[in-house]
């Protein structure tokens, strides 16, 4: 009969087996991104915060990436579109800063799977367009099922050198990306485990070009994404009162999911 090994880490089906498990695992990958961060109504997106969490800014971060020659997917690819908000956390035995992940679309099923069960990451699929490039300009969408929802544009308009890429790397080096991992119950309301977890990444940067960005969200009604449309109409509801920064980057990302842990 199949039995677990102490000492193993396994994902559903666990019968087929797993892996032994490595504290010092790093996921490592090439990364092109697009960041576009804009200022919100402070209220509305605390609607959207948890209790124990502590909005910093009015403020969501908007980040197309895409990664590639990735060492756990022995050499595959994905695109990913992450949301999420500066916060504080403030536990009974953690006080940190981080960035809650409100909800990552991503076009691959295999990460889907990881970063959802093991670091408590929202993520969901959608197909999402590797970037058009005509340069200066630059542009992606995401979609589900032909339904466009989210289109992000850029324009370059300078390199960044010196010590502002200094300054950038060293905001990109090291990154608390916080998560709520829950597991409703089976056949009844409520959750057998709602935790938040703590994903520490950072991001080796190599080049980075500053400009001029914009994103518009789509709503979409039930029929053309029946159980995502209430995420889209939810961000699409809140206001973009102004671009506070947008940035394209190209480096290497260094996840740690194997260094992640529950915040309490």
């Amino acid at each position: 009969m199949f039995k677990e090994e102490e000492d193993f880490k396994y994902a559903m089906p666990v019968h087929f087996g797993g892996g032994k498990f490595d504290p010092d695992a790093k996921i490592i990958q090439k990364a092109i991104g697009l960041a576009i961060s804009y200022e919100t109504d402070k209220d509305l997106l605390e609607n959207f915060i948890p209790e124990g969490f502590e909005l910093l800014k009015p403020q969501i971060d908007v980040a197309f990436n895409k990664f590639t020659e990735i060492n756990w997917m022995y050499g595959g690819q994905y695109n990913l579109i992450n949301v999420s908000a500066p916060v504080r956390f403030h536990g009974k035995k953690d006080d940190l800063d981080g960035d809650y992940t409100l909800v990552v679309w991503e076009n691959r099923t295999a990460p889907i799977l990881g970063g959802r069960e093991e670091t408590g990451i929202p993520k969901i699929f959608a197909d999402i367009e590797d970037l058009h490039i005509l340069k200066p300009y630059y542009a992606t969408n995401a979609s589900y099922e032909g339904n466009t929802f989210l289109n992000m544009d850029f324009e370059a308009t300078d390199v960044i050198e010196g010590d502002d890429l200094e300054l950038l790397k060293s905001e990109f080096k090291t990154m608390n990306t916080l998560g709520w991992r829950y597991i409703p119950k089976v056949g009844a309301p409520g959750a057998d485990l709602s935790q938040f977890v703590l994903y520490p990444q950072g991001l080796e940067l190599e080049k980075a070009q500053i400009g001029q960005g914009d994103l518009k969200w789509t709503e979409l009604t039930p029929m053309q994404n029946p159980v995502q449309s209430h995420i889209i109409n939810s961000l699409a509801a809140l206001p973009n009162k102004k671009i506070i920064q947008s940035v394209l980057i190209e480096g290497r990302a260094i996840l740690r999911a194997m260094a992640s842990r529950v915040i309490e």
